[in-house]
């Protein structure tokens, strides 16, 4: 594709231009510093911290959860302590990504590092999904064979696990609709507390009961939650990795905004994808034939499309339709 600029002013306006220029560049500047759209923000930045607490508090239990699962011969929490270690290394991936995306850009890399924070969301997803394939295959190795485990045990082990994913699913509920990343950690906590929560009525059950099998099918039951809410955020990691438009933009509604603007007469060369977890970008090419003040149209056009639709970072190309030099980018099958 070729590189998206608007069309320059005619040479007796140079100096308006540069004004305008300088107009546009201090409202992005203003829109970057105040703008907190769902679609636009910087928070994993500011989510160091939680990340630190989170990732120490789980990597605790789960050394707690391992050698109490090994005592009591419970798969259910060595099952959860699985899970509670790819949830470690989930927060450490994504942190990780969150203090890479902060730096500056480069004449190599012109977006920086954003995009590190997708990359650890597919990574985040990819180990979950082996997690989970841990998880059933030791359960399966004992539906013929239910082992007897240590009920008490069972119960209070879990029971700290509520508290502690609890706790570390708090410190995550303020970001969860700003970062996949962010929300991605929140519901796993989130999940941890309510799978915890029927570890510890496991092992109230089997005390009563004696239904040792009990044990192996809370493990799968496990196992299926964590990839429902699994699958939902590695597949939409990957769309923002194959440059899908972000799913909380409607790409129609956008086109739609586009052709309203004034004296546009059509759109073409539309995309949108997400350059991180948080920032989207847009570029198009506006048919405008009048010649007029594009500058006034781009500022108020890079406003709207930040704060209705969270795009960060438009480039919109003014072309006038007419003429020899056609834009060979016009046709909707062609990239």
């Amino acid at each position: 594709m070729s590189s998206p600029t608007r069309s320059a002013p005619p040479a007796d306006h140079d100096h308006g231009a540069r004004d305008h220029d300088d107009d546009v560049r201090r409202a992005r500047d203003h829109d970057h510093a105040g703008h907190s759209h769902a679609g636009h923000s910087h928070a994993p930045a500011s989510f160091g911290r939680a990340f630190a607490i989170g990732a120490t508090l789980n990597i605790g239990f789960v050394l707690v959860e391992t050698f109490f699962g090994l005592r009591a011969n419970s798969v259910a929490l060595l099952a959860d302590a699985g899970h509670n270690l790819s949830d470690v290394a989930g927060l450490l991936i994504a942190w990780g990504a969150s203090v890479l995306a902060t730096r500056g850009p480069t004449r190599r890399r012109t977006y920086g590092l954003r995009s590190t924070s997708i990359l650890a969301a597919v990574v985040n997803g990819v180990v979950l999904m082996l997690a989970i394939i841990a998880i059933a295959w030791e359960a399966a190795t004992r539906v013929r064979a239910p082992e007897a485990v240590a009920t008490g045990t069972i119960a209070w082990v879990a029971g700290v696990g509520i508290l502690v994913n609890g706790f570390t699913a708090l410190l995550f509920l303020r970001g969860r609709k700003q970062d996949l990343n962010i929300r991605g950690a929140y519901l796993h906590m989130v999940a941890d507390a309510a799978v915890s929560a029927g570890v510890v009525v496991t092992g109230i059950v089997i005390s009563m009961t004696g239904w040792m099998w009990l044990d192996t099918a809370v493990s799968l039951a496990i196992a299926a939650i964590i990839a429902f809410s699994t699958w939902r955020l590695l597949r939409e990691a990957l769309d923002l990795a194959l440059n899908a438009v972000p799913a909380h933009v409607d790409p129609s509604a956008v086109e739609i905004y586009l052709r309203g603007l004034p004296g546009v007469t059509g759109v073409h060369d539309l995309h949108i994808w997400g350059m991180s977890t948080t920032d989207v970008a847009l570029t198009a090419h506006l048919i405008r034939p009048e010649v007029c003040d594009d500058d006034a149209l781009l500022i108020d056009a890079a406003g709207t499309l930040q704060s209705r639709f969270g795009i960060s970072h438009p480039t919109l190309q003014i072309e006038r339709g007419h003429g020899p030099h056609d834009c060979h980018l016009a046709p909707a099958d062609v990239i």
